[in-house]
């Protein structure tokens, strides 16, 4: 899968009185500003004297040591961030093709959420601007291609951790049987980002919470709300559970 960093740029529009903010690849329910902001909410990064940092080594460890493994395979695969890519992923656990053909009003949401709880982590990067477990330690990834361009990026929040858990959180609501699925699949998804050495556990863990902090401001746009209709209609008609005749 065509694998490419995304530079985001937006402009506020005027949508039902509400700020709809687009990007080149979508459009996001609200602004970085409208948005929890986790530098204020969220502890700073552990301190590198105290015993979080210790765990956060140890995670580094482990993860080093599942990089020769099924699972360490699994944590390559998943270093993607556009929607329709995740999409591919999330298939399988939803129990349905995801894209823009097969399901359009679903993969609008998609698109729409993903790009929404990227933006939550602009603020807290550039408030902390944390050093990656890579960069730190000066050793190779498993995505070598992109250690030059992420040495100095910051690494707190996961940027790659949120999309995931928080879209899985969207596609639990379309579809609530596959609940545990999606959001294992979500969960594991951060846990990648440990072992391919992009980011600490501390990274990942924030942005569990994180995602959960937009996912309940998503509930206050209009344009989710109706969005969320769109797809569950369009969910309960394809599987064959809507009651329309």
């Amino acid at each position: 899968m065509k694998k490419r960093l995304i530079i985001i740029l937006f402009a506020a529009v005027a949508m039902t009185g509400q700020a709809q903010i687009q990007i080149p690849w979508g459009e996001a329910y609200f602004s970085k500003e409208e948005l929890p902001n986790a530098a204020v909410w969220l502890p700073a990064p552990p301190d590198t004297l105290g015993p979080h940092f210790a765990y956060d080594i140890t995670q580094y460890i482990w993860g080093k040591s599942m990089r020769d493994t099924e699972r360490g395979k699994d944590a390559v695969d998943h270093d993607v961030v556009m929607p329709e890519d995740m999409a591919v992923y999330f298939s399988k656990p939803f129990g349905m093709t995801i894209s823009k053909e097969a399901t359009p009003a679903i993969f609008k949401l998609v698109e729409r959420s993903v790009i929404t709880f990227r933006l939550s982590v602009v603020k807290p990067k550039e408030a902390y601007h944390r050093r990656r477990p890579f960069a730190r330690f000066n050793e190779s990834t498993p995505l070598p291609q992109h250690e030059k361009r992420e040495f100095n990026s910051g690494s707190y929040p996961s940027g790659h951790a949120i999309r995931s858990f928080g879209l899985a959180l969207v596609l639990s609501e379309i579809n609530p049987e596959c609940q545990d699925s999606l959001l294992k699949l979500g969960y594991e998804w951060g846990l990648s980002r440990v072992i391919v050495g992009y980011h600490w556990q501390s990274d990942v863990d924030a942005s569990y919470l994180m995602a959960a902090g937009v996912f309940a401001r998503l509930h206050t746009s209009p344009l989710y709300m109706a969005d969320l209709a769109a797809a569950r209609e369009e969910f309960l008609r394809l599987s064959g559970q809507s009651k329309e005749k």
